[in-house]
């Protein structure tokens, strides 16, 4: 089992031992963003594109950052270095700091900066392999309107809700709806369908997160030939899918066998597969090139 790590105050100490004052308001009020990384070969993936959405999203909530991108790259990589390993997760935090009771970020005078490295598996092996269950959630997804899902704050609640039912149904994961009664993502995960050989998958306007892993996937099916579309999804469009799969920094690419008990025709499916292939050689390539 590996040791879990965590950069905070400008020490390394076991994750264990990591200490935050009561009074942050990243806790008390989930006033704050992230960003979650993975890495391999040593190397943190997508960090450019990643390290630019925390700072639109810290943009957005006023928050300042007054870390560097070259800082950060070197936090990150201290962290590496210590976890030891080739392969794992960096979790990248900003809290609003400490500051008195009373939601007004104003009272809080300096951000605080917490790095997290630890493994990260979210499904097991198997289930990677022969697909997971999902289910719609009732829980709705915040509409762009009330919190835009391009900001990657602490907040998961409503997201958190999603998750319980889908553990009460003995589900994998929830796939929620937006206000329109359409596909918006999973809970910690953006969705893709196939159908007629095309891929599909839920506009950002529809309320889904604007996935660096998404993006990544899109443009990857578009290098294979495989035509790829964003475009509005309904309840009966999972249902009656060819293919299904989710995508996201954590959990990568993981197909869906069943939704809401009904069988996906294909898990795993011939355009999942391609896919995957060539995520995999994306990482190899860019990622092993950076240790040259």
């Amino acid at each position: 089992m590996t040791s879990a790590f965590c950069l905070l105050d400008d020490s390394i100490v076991p994750l264990a031992e990591a200490r935050i004052p009561v009074t942050d308001h990243g806790l008390l009020y989930g006033d704050g963003v992230f960003e979650g990384i993975r890495f391999y070969h040593g190397q943190p993936f997508l960090l450019d594109e990643h390290l630019r959405r925390l700072r639109d999203s810290a943009q957005a909530i006023s928050l300042s950052l007054p870390w560097s991108d070259s800082a950060l790259r070197d936090s990150i990589t201290r962290l590496i270095e210590v976890f030891g390993h080739g392969e794992g997760y960096i979790r990248l935090i900003v809290t609003r700091g400490d500051g008195p009771l009373g939601i007004d970020p104003a009272a809080c005078p300096k951000p605080r900066l917490i790095t997290i490295v630890d493994e990260l598996n979210m499904i097991a092996e198997e289930k990677r392999r022969t697909g997971i269950d999902i289910v719609i959630a009732s829980t709705r997804r915040m509409p762009p309107d009330s919190l835009d899902p391009r900001i990657k704050s602490l907040n998961y609640l409503n997201a958190i809700l999603a998750r319980i039912e889908a553990n009460r149904c003995g589900a994998d994961e929830a796939v929620m709806l937006n206000h329109q009664g359409l596909i918006a993502e999973g809970t910690a995960d953006n969705v893709f369908i196939v159908s007629q050989d095309r891929l599909l998958t839920p506009p950002v306007s529809a309320g889904a997160l604007a996935g660096i892993t998404r993006r990544l996937i899109m443009g990857l099916a578009k290098d294979v030939g495989i035509p790829c579309l964003e475009t509005d999804l309904a309840v009966c469009d999972l249902h009656s899918a060819d293919e299904c799969f989710l995508t996201g920094t954590g959990a990568e690419l993981i197909p869906v066998r069943h939704v809401d008990g009904r069988a996906v025709r294909r898990c795993p499916g011939p355009v999942f597969t391609r896919l995957q292939s060539a995520f995999r050689d994306y990482i190899t390539k860019h990622c092993q090139e950076d240790n040259t």
